[in-house]
């Protein structure tokens, strides 16, 4: 088969399991980021984005993905909610062909068939392109493997250097990419001279010196607001690191055989890890073991392109792995997209070298983009809106907090605030960590079922764990208004103009 035909094969495969995904609408952070955001509403939008931080400055601000937000601002112009989810299999596809273009050239178009279409059709993608805010982790991995292919089979560094700037500029993760050269390097992909590499490495630096200053200035004004999963607030370093070496489990299975997918890794349906003798570390333990086994089996019998996807895995994972240091989730599927591209070299590059049993081979690949495309165009509806994500989380994720914490404002939404405050305490009583977020509308729901009392009760404690609140409180206070509950609004900006250190916007 023609590398073109190769590249046309994954493409469809890319597009076709997720065409459900045009008739899914905004869902959980898409309302927040492209749908109520006013910053993409308005003219100019495009440039200004470059401008502002990635969450909007009414949820307190933070984070720094302006051609992400760019992309959403020309959706806008352009049309409606299905252009949006257009614009997202079109990125997917041409991801997936990306990683079809690395294994042909470092392998073989037979390799790059297979790698090109595990990775199309993988289910454990599925949240990152069905969910609108999901992009950033599209373009970021495809912008990643353009610097990744122009350092190490081209040789171009200013081409490189411009797709890592991109990858950067779309999510924080692409920051691995000098990490992806250099391995290369070391596995023997590409052998550039040394003075070359130094220039790779200036060039490095340079671009990260530069890319901290922009986003220091940008991010100056925004809410100090500690980026930490709900599990591990409280906890110790050694906690912290012996729960994320466990969830490695999940990450392997994921990664793996993906048949069970979650919304969620929450408490309680996952807790922290106090100790190394805690049978889940073990397990944890157990998968990087064997991954490193695999990485050194694949190095000795000189199986490159298998050795390179393995560390390429490891390298990609490393930003959210909470090893380093901890971040805003546990487990998130949508942070596997770029670390699956290694998976997906692994296999190709394996099943390709089944030189004598290709037949064979054929009939497993052929079984694994069945198997993969019909669960993940089963997953895709799912995401069709934020009630759909919520119901498969109580269904999926019976013991985690985040589902009924998140009916709250559905209840809300539905204007049934007995049963909003029924889900807070649901979800209070999982979880009982003062949670900004939760508490704001649980106070919110309290407030409307006529329980002042209650309601202060709630607001007392939350302002008592939290320093910097006052954008939660303008935040429900705006979506209070959308939802026509003046008094509420009026009463949440009050105790928010009350509070110490309060700063008008």
């Amino acid at each position: 088969m023609s590398g073109k035909r190769v590249y046309a094969t994954v493409a469809a495969c890319a597009v076709v399991v997720y065409l459900g995904a045009l008739w899914n609408r905004f869902a959980l952070d898409d309302n927040t980021i492209i749908l109520y955001n006013p910053l993409l509403h308005a003219p100019g939008a495009v440039w200004r984005a470059f401008l502002h931080a990635y969450w909007p400055v009414e949820v307190g601000g933070g984070l720094y993905r302006p051609l992400t937000i760019a992309t959403y601002a020309l959706d806008w112009w352009i049309g409606r909610v299905g252009w949006f989810h257009a614009v997202n299999l079109l990125w997917h596809a041409g991801a997936s062909v990306l990683v079809a273009v690395l294994a042909t050239r470092w392998a073989d178009t037979r390799a790059g068939l297979v790698s090109g279409v595990v990775f199309a059709v993988h289910p454990v993608h599925v949240e990152a392109v069905a969910n609108l805010v999901g992009r950033a982790e599209l373009m970021a991995a495809l912008f990643a493997m353009l610097a990744v292919y122009a350092a190490l089979v081209k040789d171009r560094l200013g081409w490189s250097a411009a797709a890592f700037v991109c990858g950067l500029l779309s999510k924080e993760n692409a920051a691995v990419v000098p990490g992806l050269i250099v391995w290369g390097w070391m596995i023997g992909l590409a052998r550039p001279a040394r003075s070359r590499m130094v220039q790779y490495g200036v060039a490095w630096i340079a671009i990260g010196v530069v890319y901290a200053i922009v986003r220091a200035t940008v991010l100056r004004n925004a809410a100090q607001i500690e980026n930490l999963a709900a599990v591990f607030i409280g906890a110790s370093p050694w906690a912290i690191r012996w729960t994320a070496v466990a969830a490695f489990a999940d990450v392997a299975r994921l990664l793996v055989f993906p048949l069970t997918l979650r919304v969620d890794y929450s408490p309680a349906e996952r807790t922290l890890v106090m100790t190394p003798v805690d049978v889940r570390f073990v397990v944890g333990l157990l998968c990087v073991v064997g991954w490193a086994a695999l990485l050194v089996g694949a190095w000795r019998r000189g199986r490159t392109l298998e050795a390179y996807g393995l560390g390429w895995i490891a390298i990609a994972l490393a930003p959210v792995a909470n090893l380093l240091f901890p971040v805003g989730v546990l487990v998130a599927e949508r942070t596997l997209y770029l670390p699956s591209v290694g998976l997906a070299l692994v296999v190709g590059s394996w099943l390709a070298g089944w030189e004598w049993e290709w037949a064979r081979a054929r009939v497993m690949v052929t079984a694994l983009v069945v198997a993969g495309g019909v669960r993940t165009a089963l997953r895709v509806p799912v995401w069709r809106d934020a009630t759909t994500v919520v119901l498969s989380e109580l269904e999926d994720s019976p013991r985690s907090y985040d589902g009924p914490a998140k009916m709250v404002a559905i209840y809300l939404n539905n204007h049934q605030p007995a049963r909003a405050l029924e889900a807070f305490r649901a979800a209070t009583a999982i979880y009982d960590r003062t949670l900004p977020w939760l508490y704001v509308t649980g106070a919110e729901a309290a407030f409307l079922s006529g329980q002042r009392s209650a309601a202060d009760s709630v607001l007392s404690r939350l302002e008592q764990a939290c320093v910097e609140c006052d954008h939660y409180y303008r935040y429900e206070a705006a979506a209070a208004l959308t939802r026509g509950d003046t008094a509420i609004a009026d009463t949440l900006l009050a105790r928010a103009a009350r509070r110490p250190g309060h700063r008008e916007h």
